[in-house]
Parts: structure tokens; C-alpha cells; sequence
């Protein structure tokens, strides 16, 4: 494990929002967090490489194993944007806009193969599947899972 790496404990505290914005770029502080408490031992119940950190490497044009590379040498946040803005697809401005807008209104829901577990998992936490967006549903499963740090 790399010491160096050392970002939030998942044990006891939720990765950032899939909204924050770090160089432009939504889901990117949440994957930075996940993927430093993966290379510390302290990602709990939370998974780097997933579908959500997916949509940003597939996006990109980027491998989870790479990132993970940059982020095991050490790259504060700051560094991991300009490794981000290196690698893969150059993105523009715009284009990172854009990006950010739509995926902030995706919905598990308006996936046949995952609305069923979405319409379940939203359900759970009082949310509305037809209109709840993922990043909501992250949010609220965040502050679900962790309401002594998220009051």
C-alpha cells in the first residue's frame, strides 16, 4: 500500500460528490477519493474502476489502471487534472461542460438492463426512480450511509 496515496478513510467518511468539479471535470474527485483509499486499505463498501468511474475513463479515453498508476505515484489533485487533461481524448471546454451537464442529468433509471435495481435502490432511500438522477441517488445513499458526518 502506498502511503503516499493517503486520501479520505471510506470507512468513516463518504468520497466527495460525483458533482464537485475538479479542472472541469464531474465524478473525477469522487474516483481520486475511492482510488486512494483503495491503494490505502480503506475503501470499505465502495469500488474504484466502476461503472460510474467508467463513464470518466470511457469519456476520456483513459484506463483505470493507469489512473491508478498516476494516483499510486503520489499526484495531488491538482496533478491528477493535468494527467487527466494529458491522457487520452484532448476535451475542450466546452466539451467538458457538455459532458458535465449531461451526465449530471443520467438516470440508472433510463437503463432497461439497470432500471429495476435502481427503481428498488432509490425507493429505499424515499426517492422518486422516475426523476432521481444518479448523481442524486449517490448523494442520498452518501448521506444515508454516513448521517453523523454528512448532518
Amino acid at each position: 500500500m502506498n502511503t503516499q496515496a493517503k486520501g479520505k478513510d471510506l470507512t468513516q467518511e463518504p468520497p466527495r460528490s460525483p458533482n464537485l468539479e475538479l479542472g472541469g471535470y464531474v465524478i473525477l474527485a469522487r474516483t481520486l477519493d475511492k482510488c486512494r483509499a483503495l491503494l490505502s486499505g480503506d475503501i470499505d463498501g465502495y469500488h474504484f474502476d466502476c461503472p460510474l468511474d467508467n463513464m470518466l475513463f470511457g469519456w476520456k479515453g483513459i484506463k483505470g489502471d493507469d489512473f491508478k498508476a498516476a494516483v499510486a505515484a503520489g499526484k495531488d489533485d491538482d496533478e491528477m487534472v493535468q494527467w487527466v487533461d494529458a491522457h487520452g481524448e484532448k476535451k475542450s471546454t466546452e466539451e467538458k461542460e457538455r459532458w458535465a451537464e449531461e451526465t449530471r442529468r443520467s438516470s440508472l433509471y433510463n437503463d432497461p438492463e439497470k432500471r429495476e435495481f435502481f427503481v428498488e435502490e432509490t425507493r429505499k432511500l424515499g426517492l422518486t426512480p422516475e426523476t432521481t438522477t444518479l448523481f442524486e441517488w449517490l448523494e442520498a445513499d452518501d448521506r444515508a450511509s454516513y448521517p453523523q458526518v454528512l448532518a
